[in-house]
């Protein structure tokens, strides 16, 4: 749950990373001369996509035992003589040689909006030394995203502005305020450039392809995670000869509608709110009281309250519901963070917001000096906005909030008012709804977690089953994805299939 929006949460919780640093010496690279461009003669459908494809990239050292690049691609694949985008790309190499050697695994953290750069970045934790012992680990910023020809949408202040209202407007006048707000964020994001028009996952797809053939292997290795899945799920449909070794993680299922989406989602965040609360109860000094029921209603009179009467924070910006939400939610993508929740509660339900507010930041990635590390909490809507061609009208978007609230009483309103932040978006959407298949691609294993809170299980249990070669992976656990993320279960099974090419058994649950 990133930003409130159909798809909204989708994205991986991404900590302690680090981006690439400024250039260094150059690094040679070893592969023939003309190793991409005999990829790119055998794959490229598209004659006017041959230079692109063709591409020999320019590795320089980065810091850290990792070397960086840029591609380029077509901002808009029906016209590759046009404009040009910039994508940033890092990698870590392998020391393995011959058969060892099992070419490039590219990662996709997540969003839309996450950096691959600083998910490959933090290879050691988010990728076993197995697997690193046989592949280059490669990241790519998503056009659009980060180091890539970011897309400037709005200023750090509306940026501050836009995080804060109001998500669950109770009359008139707030719903205008909360479409006036996601009506500057589009102008804002459609200002920037023709490339607004182009930050689809189907162009970002494409984009995959054209790295794939860049970095010389004749099939895409690729770990995606949250959002990633998505990106993932559509590679896979445009090009499933060049499937390798995919790892869907986190799963969402093209064929659900926004709505379907977004009311999956605010029941996962209230299944991951009971499994906190009850934990937060079995111990010592929690600042929820009775039974789960009793703590998780305590939490939603908090929230609630926040929309009357913000708490202050020890600085200019006090705590709204829209930063409450966001402040409650992060810590919920991960069992480790809960303790986090707690202390911030506590301290929230003696008067001080200070610490929510902290959590709220390091969701949306700012810093206490007012700068946004990244435009991660604004170009998730222009992505997601481009994807999906069922955006809902506002009658619409309220006649569901009731509706939500039944099922998820906590975070169903908010994320049901998150259905109206593309009413009014100013570029039209390229993408559609629908299930992919990727007929002739080799096994796809989708990892679903019994309990996420941003990608509910029945998601990756539906697309395993529409992928014509999907094969699930049970995680019976919390947090949002499971791989490397303390289940050596689903590591090892994981590991065997990205290694060895062994997707594991369907049905195989771990626990």
């Amino acid at each position: 749950m990133r930003t409130p929006r159909a798809v909204s949460a989708l994205a991986v919780l991404v900590l302690a990373l680090s981006g690439c640093s400024a250039l260094g010496a150059s690094s040679p690279d070893p592969r023939p001369v003309g190793t991409a461009t005999a990829v790119a003669s055998e794959n490229a459908t598209d004659p006017a996509l041959a230079a692109f494809y063709g591409q020999r990239l320019q590795w320089v050292d980065c810091s850290g035992g990792f070397e960086c690049t840029r591609l380029t691609v077509p901002v808009d694949y029906a016209d590759p003589a046009g404009a040009t985008a910039s994508l940033a790309v890092v990698r870590t190499r392998t020391a393995a040689e011959g058969e060892d050697r099992l070419g490039s695994l590219v990662l996709n953290p997540g969003g839309p909006g996450a950096s691959g750069v600083e998910y490959a970045r933090a290879a050691r934790t988010v990728v076993s030394q197995d697997v690193r012992d046989h592949f280059d680990v490669v990241g790519l910023d998503p056009r659009g995203v980060g180091e890539s020809d970011p897309l400037r949408c709005l200023r750090d202040r509306q940026v501050d502005r836009f995080l804060a209202t109001d998500p669950t407007p109770d009359d008139p006048a707030e719903v205008q305020a909360l479409s006036a707000r996601t009506t500057e964020l589009g102008r804002g994001c459609a200002a920037s450039g023709e490339l607004a028009a182009h930050v689809d996952t189907l162009s970002a797809a494409k984009d995959l392809d054209v790295l794939r053939a860049a970095l010389g292997d004749d099939k895409l290795n690729y770990l995606g995670k949250s959002y990633g899945t998505y990106l993932g799920a559509w590679y896979a449909e445009q090009f499933p000869q060049r499937v390798g070794r995919f790892v869907l993680d986190g799963a969402i299922d093209p064929a659900l509608s926004s709505e379907q989406l977004n009311a999956g989602q605010a029941a996962g965040f209230e299944v991951a709110l009971r499994s906190y609360v009850r934990d937060c109860q079995s111990g010592r000094n929690c600042p929820l009281t009775g039974g789960v029921d009793d703590g998780v209603a305590q939490v939603r009179r908090f929230l609630e309250g926040l929309d009357a009467e913000p708490l202050p924070t020890g600085t200019g910006r006090p705590l709204g519901q829209g930063l409450g939400y966001l402040a409650v939610a992060n810590p919920l993508y991960a069992p480790q963070l809960w303790p986090q929740l707690s202390k911030a509660l506590k301290a929230a339900f003696a008067g001080d917001g200070s610490v929510m507010l902290a959590q709220a930041d390091a969701y949306t990635h700012r810093s206490a000096d007012g700068r946004y590390a990244d435009n991660s909490a604004t170009v998730i809507y222009a992505v997601n906005c481009l994807d999906r061609d069922d955006d809902e009208s506002e009658p619409q978007v309220a006649a569901a909030v009731e509706e939500f609230a039944r099922d998820a009483p906590t975070f169903g309103p908010y994320l049901a008012w998150g259905g109206l932040a593309c009413t009014n978006w100013p570029v039209a959407p390229v993408g559609q709804v629908r299930p992919v298949h990727a007929q002739g691609a080799g096994p796809i294993v989708v990892v679903g977690t019994t309990r996420d809170p941003a990608t509910p299980y029945a998601w990756a249990r539906s697309l395993a089953g529409e992928l014509s070669s999907g094969r699930l992976l049970t995680y019976d656990g919390d947090g949002h994805t499971a791989y490397a993320t303390g289940s050596s279960c689903v590591d090892s099974a994981v590991d065997t299939y990205l290694i060895a090419g062994t997707a594991p058994d369907e049905g195989t649950t771990c626990d």
